[in-house]
Order: C-alpha cells, then structure tokens, then sequence
C-alpha cells in the first residue's frame, strides 16, 4: 500500500441551504412571537374589562342594597351587565325600549284581553340603578320616560 494517498479537499458546506433554513427559523420564531404578543394584549384586556365589570357590579350591589333590594349575585351581574351595562343600555329611552318596557308591565294576557297594570315603584327605580352605575348618560330621559307612568306598591315584601 501506498502512503501517499491522496486526501480528499475539505468539503464546504452548502451555505445556501443553511441561509435557507436560518430564514424559514427567523419568520417562524417573530410568527410565534407576534402570536404570544397578541394572545397577551387580548387577555390583559379581558382581565382589566374583568376588573372594571367587578368595580361596577359592586358599585350596583351597594346601591341596591341601600335601596331596600336584596343583594345581588357579583357573578351574574357581572355576566349580565359587564362593563357596558348590556342590553340595559343599549339604547333605555328609545321607542323600542319603551314600548317593550311597557308591554312587560302589563297583565300578562294576549292580544284584546292585555291590560296596563300598575307598575311597582321599586322595579322602575330598580332599572334606574342600573342605568345610573352603567350608563348614567341616558339616566335623565329615562327618569323622564318613566315620570308619567302610574306607580304604585303592588309588590308584597
């Protein structure tokens, strides 16, 4: 055998692949960042909606309960009223608004056998809470919508 073997160049790697590879590794390391930086924002501003919803059911609880209400669950009027007041403030003083607010104060009966009643004072003064905590822009047109209905105590407590 021979001793003056030849040996073989050093190989260069194909740098071309690898910049490739890199790039495809530096797009899909900023997507995932970019994804954790969205995923981050959304539930920081869900804990801090969260946080403002609480604030303002316990604004309502004590309200309610300074009225003579029973206290409310935080956790359903949390759910029901958010931080926005819902469907409560969605548009109070609108026709809409009214005249269903009306039909639900009335006897209960369908079509020619339906009568106005008496609407207790409570259960107005109740959505008034309401719209004082969460939208107490609406809450002097709702005062004027519901001056003229006829109230009463006809609830027993």
């Amino acid at each position: 055998m021979s001793q003056n073997m030849a040996t073989p160049p050093p190989q260069t790697p194909d740098t071309g692949h690898h910049k490739e590879h890199n790039k495809w590794l530096f797009i899909g390391g900023i997507a995932v960042f970019v994804i954790a930086a969205i995923v981050a924002m959304v539930v920081f501003s869900q804990h801090q909606n969260d946080e403002q919803a609480r604030a303002k059911a316990k604004e309502l609880q004590t309200l309610m309960v300074a009225a003579g209400y029973p206290l409310p669950d935080e956790e359903t009027v949390v759910a029901l009223l958010g931080t926005s007041g819902g469907a409560v403030c969605k548009d109070p003083t609108g026709a809409l608004s009214k005249a269903q607010w009306l039909d639900n104060m009335s006897n209960g009966a369908a079509g020619p056998g339906m009568r106005p009643v008496i609407a207790d004072r409570k259960a107005v003064a109740a959505e008034a809470l309401v719209i004082k905590v969460y939208c107490p822009q609406h809450l002097d047109a709702f005062q004027d919508n519901v001056d003229d209905l006829k109230t009463g105590t006809t609830v027993r407590r």
